[in-house]
């Protein structure tokens, strides 16, 4: 059962909202950097020591969108950089991460910085980030001192029934489990068909990609990030002058390529990028290119990774 008790903490006072509960009072929508940001970091704080809470579960987490060709970039390491790797090893669904470190993730969403996840413990305590610095913690407990606490600091500690963000109201897109089956299935495609392109998401909108033989299947596999998407493609082109000019004239896509030192590069293009892209490309020794429409974008076999017991607890 989720947590019973749901407080949606804003910095704005419900006197300033209209007859449906929207806000229309004078106050910005950024996070101010600052004491307002600190005080709700405070008030998360104040909770989960009201629960007994000093470590959170990071679910499905995600980093803005994948790099577009030309685009300007975001944040660097989608404000995650001093928290965890640039490669974002620790940051995945299932992560134990400490109170303190919890906070700090907050604090990258509440600034809008790329990065985004649910943090939970289990079914006592949870926080949900969404949009123009709502809040929502959800507790076993009424948590009448905290609630007492976000006061003190400012901000407005509201009851309502649920988290818009709650992973109850979500359906999941996959359900099937990257199993023993999955595996088998994967290891009789390779015999079969030679090398097979595996792109793994640890988080959402991040992508590590693999090419996978029956030789190295068991290394691949071995190195994966706990709870990962797979997604199995048909293996890149070494034409890759082929490959370009196949690409359409009209809407983006996700270009694929392998450089020659082996590692595996992705971006998104559309038609005015061409040219950039065959330049950034031009000493690649495959590539393939797939399309972003949804109904177009068919992979060859698609799971998530359960845990080490089995169960998929993955919420993808």
């Amino acid at each position: 059962m989720p947590p019973a008790f749901v407080h949606r903490i804003t910095k704005y006072d419900p006197a300033d909202r209209d007859r449906h509960g929207h806000y229309v009072g004078d106050d910005d929508t950024d996070s101010d950097h600052g004491p307002v940001e600190a005080a709700y970091l405070a008030a998360i704080a104040a909770f989960a020591e009201a629960c007994g809470i000093d470590r959170l579960e990071i679910r499905e987490p995600g980093v803005s969108g994948a790099v577009h060709l030309g685009a300007n970039p975001s944040v660097a390491g989608h404000g995650l950089s001093g928290l965890f790797p640039p490669d974002l090893t620790g940051f995945h669904d299932g992560a134990q991460v400490s109170l303190a470190v919890a906070l700090e993730l907050v604090r990258i969403m509440l600034r809008g910085e790329g990065a985004w996840c649910r943090l939970e413990a289990g079914t006592t305590f949870a926080v949900d980030v969404g949009w123009d610095l709502y809040v929502y913690v959800s507790s076993d407990r009424p948590c009448r001192d905290a609630v007492a606490r976000t006061r003190e600091l400012g901000l407005f500690p509201e009851p309502v029934a649920v988290s818009p963000h709650a992973a109850d109201l979500q359906e999941p897109e996959v359900t099937q489990a990257a199993d023993a089956d999955f595996w088998a299935r994967l290891r009789t495609m390779s015999a079969s068909q030679g090398t097979l392109l595996l792109e793994e998401n640890p988080v959402r909108n991040a992508a590590r990609w693999h090419r996978v033989t029956e030789a190295n299947l068991d290394a691949v596999r071995a190195g994966l990030t706990p709870r990962a998407l797979l997604s199995v493609w048909p293996d890149l082109n070494p034409d890759v002058a082929a490959v370009l000019a196949a690409l359409p004239a009209d809407g983006s896509v996700e270009f694929v390529w392998e450089a020659r030192d082996g590692t595996i590069t992705h971006v998104l293009a559309d038609s005015s990028d061409y040219q950039e892209l065959a330049f950034l490309v031009a000493d690649a020794r495959a590539a393939c290119a797939l399309s972003l429409y949804v109904d177009e974008r068919h992979p060859l076999a698609c799971a998530a990774l359960p845990d080490g017991d089995g169960v998929l607890r993955a919420r993808w």
